[in-house]
């Protein structure tokens, strides 16, 4: 790769190691001995996880593999060798345990919970939670035969090219139930047996986190989750497989899929007032499965239900979901009409602001009589998104009071410090409580080791990489930069390497490397973009001005040395890949 070798910077200025760096490989390195000992205690040999299997959107085969979220980008930030090491085992485990595991009284997972490695069909709340540690995985190391064939054939569930499992309606553009997956879509209402699983001993035994004390208010909580039939936004969220598949072998079949499946969405949504659906019906309609009513469906804007054993409501709208598929399409064309649809959906809901008692009330949600879920705060799912893709400075009141953001523009000045002491003692904690856990693999339910899983990584991906949090609903990386160890032939900052990213613009990235290391010298390749998507044009550090015109470039970093470097970029220039930097063929 000549680009690759041209393009070096070197960093030989002495710099006394910040606060900030020393703190940050700590917690790096304090992450290996806290995911041993959380896999130790949580799974066998094989990978699977020590408790009961259970089939439903209570505790399922989703929640099993949960219990390792952020291990892959906690590897590609820099992380241990043996964390990848145990995710993949932890993945290939749950796999083999939830093919195993099959349900009585469930119809579509008596044959087993899972069918070709992947969910025989459930909702894209749950499937995209099962398949977020999946989907970073190729952060960590894309060149896996068997990642590849699996990339390959989870998106290809969604192009019709299993014949056992036609999920898309390429005609009306639609995924057909919002149950779908490897056994295809669901054509029916679902039943509460559909979402809970079979039945099963609940009080003196299990916790469910939903809080319910027998298998009949399991029942209870999914009564109402009937209208599944057509397609919902939160489907949207499949499309990370499609962008996946794209990025390792760039053929366009994929990008066609993606781009087509989100258009249609944002024709949908222009034509419904800019508020995007909750229900598009099997002949393409708005609400076409629910009377004609855009806000009907499970998980809707009009999607309110009892909670048992209690005479509270909730309000269960899962519509934002859907922007994942609108940053998909974003990475993928670059194209600012996705940040557009997203912008003016939330200004035409906060349009909405009324007067309740002297207080400026905003909606969340929509029902028979219109608008109602009122809050004090303004709309605001997806804001963050929304500046971060066009970085505009008439988009930053959308996020007018989000610390980090204020942290870039030269605001909080212990940001940094303080976020990752915070990381140390989350990691103390969700230690102590692992230690304190006395339940049995057989009184325990997958998602309860969930809350104990040491892997801190929030803080790590911004301040290192300059990312947007990954929603843990299958979400891809959204970042300015990333880093490799050519060395090792890794992803992932070298030993004793720190980074702060301190500036973003639309136009430039600011950030500082720092060598702690006071005897031995460092290189890295720093890219632009979590998957090359952004081009690097010129670099300077200092007395150096290196011209670039590549998604990467070399850093050589003499012993306990350090520089601030001011990248000038061109966001979304370039298609993105999983390719790390030395496997690329340009």
């Amino acid at each position: 790769m000549s680009n690759l070798k041209q393009s070096y910077i070197d960093i030989d200025t002495p710099m006394a190691p910040p606060a900030w760096a020393v703190m940050q490989r700590q917690l790096l390195n304090a992450h290996t001995a806290a995911c041993r000992a959380f896999f130790e205690k949580y799974f066998d040999e094989r990978g699977y996880l020590l408790c009961v299997e259970r089939w439903g959107g209570d505790d399922g085969p989703d929640d099993a593999i949960e219990n390792v979220n952020d291990w892959p980008l906690l590897y590609a930030l820099g992380g241990s060798d043996e964390i990848l090491q145990m995710t993949r085992k932890v993945w290939e485990g749950h796999l083999r345990q939830y093919t195993e595991a099959k349900t009585i009284e469930v119809p579509f997972a008596r044959g087993g919970m899972y069918y070709k490695e992947f969910p025989v069909t459930m909702d894209w709340l749950h499937n995209g939670e099962g398949l977020t540690v999946f989907n970073l995985l190729g952060l960590a190391d894309p060149t896996p035969v068997e990642f590849q064939r699996r990339v390959r054939r989870f998106a290809g569930l969604y192009l019709n090219e299993e014949p056992g499992a036609l999920n898309y309606d390429p005609e009306h553009k639609i995924i057909r139930s919002m149950f779908n997956g490897s056994r295809g879509p669901l054509l029916r209402k679902a039943t509460a047996l559909d979402w809970t699983g079979d039945p099963i001993e609940v009080a003196g035994r299990f916790s469910p986190l939903h809080g319910e004390e027998s298998y009949e208010q399991m029942l209870e909580h999914f009564q109402d989750y009937n209208d599944i039939v057509g397609d919902h936004p939160q489907n949207l969220v499949a499309t990370s497989l499609a962008a996946n598949a794209y990025m390792l072998t760039r053929e366009p079949k994929y990008k066609r899929w993606l781009v087509e499946y989100v258009d249609a969405w944002c024709e949908r949504t222009q034509a419904n007032g800019g508020i995007i659906p909750s229900n598009i019906g099997l002949d393409g309609s708005i609400g076409g499965e629910t009377g004609g009513r855009w806000y009907g469906g499970v998980y809707g804007w009009g999607f309110t239900v009892a909670v048992p054993g209690t005479d509270r409501t909730a309000n269960r709208n899962t519509v934002h979901l859907s922007r994942i598929g609108f940053g998909n399409a974003m990475l993928l064309t670059g194209d600012q009409k996705y940040a557009d649809a997203w912008r003016n959906m939330i200004h035409t809901i906060n349009a909405q602001v009324r007067l309740i008692d002297g207080k400026k009330m905003y909606p969340t949600m929509y029902g028979d009589d219109g608008w109602y879920g009122w809050s004090e705060s303004p709309w605001s799912a997806g804001a963050r998104d929304v500046y971060y893709w066009t970085m505009d400075p008439a988009d930053r009141q959308l996020v007018a009071d989000d610390e980090w953001f204020r942290f870039l523009e030269g605001g909080s000045p212990d940001y940094a410090e303080q976020a990752l002491q915070s990381d140390f003692e989350v990691i103390r904690q969700k230690n102590a409580a692992m230690r304190a856990d006395t339940t049995t693999p057989d009184t325990r339910l997958a998602d309860d080791p969930m809350a104990k899983n040491p892997a801190t990584v929030h803080h790590l991906a911004r301040l290192m990489l300059g990312a947007l949090e990954t929603p843990r609903v299958g979400a891809l990386l959204q970042a300015r930069l990333r880093y490799f160890d050519p060395a090792r032939r890794r992803s992932g900052m070298p030993p004793d390497v720190a980074a702060l990213v301190q500036q973003m613009t639309d136009r430039e990235t600011v950030v500082t490397l720092v060598n702690v290391n006071p005897t031995e010298s460092r290189q890295l390749i720093v890219q632009g973009g979590g998957y090359g998507e952004h081009q690097c044009r010129a670099v300077t550090a200092g007395e150096q001005q290196v011209s670039i015109d590549a998604p990467v470039f070399h850093v050589h970093m003499a012993p306990g040395a350090g520089a601030q470097l001011i990248i000038q970029m061109d966001r979304y220039a370039n298609q993105p890949r999983l390719a790390r930097p030395w496997d690329r063929d340009e």
